[in-house]
């Protein structure tokens, strides 16, 4: 195979590296493709970073159903736009941007018709049904893009496309955003990219943060400011007023309604989760809420992306380089990864 040299020396229509999914249940290849155009309506993304979502990982180990294939993962993308399509006028070439999770969505539906476009009927998502950003270059709607706020670099941006902002419509689900709420207990199950992310957000309007983590997570959520830290299935010191779950395990949520007082609310922060077991009504009981919160809008991104130099939201985040996804994804399949993760393209 040709080498083309560095990505920002390669003429348009080369080819490109990018980590491909061929079939699910099986290792990214590393591959030389033809680097994409952009169609009317889209750009082109020159990627330097792109997060490692476990929403990646649930595509790679065959738990969402019918993916594009064969796909490049990668929906937290920040890069610098190349090239651009026709009828494209809020970006120029050379503008740096983020491409998150929702990629298109049709206008058209109940949803989108509603102000819903999060629960579009034919909705297109980055790194599922639409190529993503384990690749140099990426080909983005520009509709759905961001601008990147200019206090974050590429990599501390990546994880605000989809850990910061999931967590944000997590706690806009739960009536933490807006308004007086005055000081709220809030538990966050699971403390990976989300959490810590979200933690910063409650701590900085004066709520009170309870993270349940797994092992060696503790240390990570009290230097955010959390007021405790426990194992995913201690009980708190005191009732929680709404508990946010961003570990993939169905087991939590019957586990964060015993912990929220009566009329608590319990958000499921997840695109997908494990089974969740039978739970006795008593605890469902006293008019405690249970939610799921599906994709973000584009109205969320704005905010949040508003919001987080404000707070301001600090990432950390661990890079591995575009060849090593595979070590990326396995380090988070088996827990060895906390705040967020990061792949950079030279």
């Amino acid at each position: 195979m040709e080498d083309f040299g560095a990505a920002s020396d390669r003429p348009q229509g080369a080819c490109m590296r990018a980590m491909v999914l061929p079939t699910p249940k099986t290792p990214l290849q590393m591959q030389q493709v033809p680097a994409p155009q952009p169609g009317p309506g889209q750009v082109r993304v020159r990627v330097t970073a792109c997060g490692v979502c476990r929403t990646d990982l649930h595509l790679v180990d065959g738990e969402l159903p019918d993916p594009k294939l064969p796909i490049i993962p990668g929906h937290e993308i920040v890069g610098n736009i190349d090239v651009i399509g026709p009828g494209v006028e809020n970006f120029s070439v050379g503008a740096r941007v983020g491409v998150p999770w929702l990629g298109w969505t049709c206008g058209l539906c109940e949803y989108c018709r509603a102000g819903k476009e999060n629960l579009c009927d034919n909705a297109k998502f980055t790194g599922y049904q639409i190529d993503g950003g384990y690749a140099e270059y990426a080909v983005a709607d520009a509709r759905y893009c961001y601008s990147i706020p200019e206090e974050y670099s590429d990599l501390a941006a990546a994880p605000l496309m989809c850990p910061g902002l999931i967590g944000y419509r997590c706690l806009r689900k739960a009536g933490l955003i807006g308004g007086d709420q005055g000081t709220k207990t809030v538990g966050i199950y699971g403390f990976g990219a989300a959490g810590h992310i979200v933690a910063q957000v409650l701590r900085k309007d004066g709520h009170v943060v309870y993270a349940f983590t797994r092992p060696g997570d503790p240390s990570t959520a009290l230097d955010l400011g959390a007021h405790w830290a426990g194992s995913s299935l201690s009980t708190p010191p005191e009732k929680l007023d709404a508990a946010l779950i961003f570990a993939p395990v169905g087991s939590l949520i019957p586990a964060a309604l015993r912990a929220v007082k009566k009329g608590g609310t319990v958000i499921a922060g997840g695109i997908h989760t494990s089974n969740i077991p039978s739970f006795p009504y008593e605890i469902l009981w006293g008019e405690r809420t249970v939610a799921s919160v599906a994709n973000v809008t584009r109205e969320d991104g704005r905010e949040f992306l508003e919001l987080a130099p404000k707070v301001p939201v600090h990432t950390r985040t661990r890079v591995f380089p575009l060849e090593q996804a595979n070590e990326a994804l396995a380090a988070m399949r088996e827990g060895r990864l906390g705040g967020a993760t990061a792949i950079l393209v030279p």
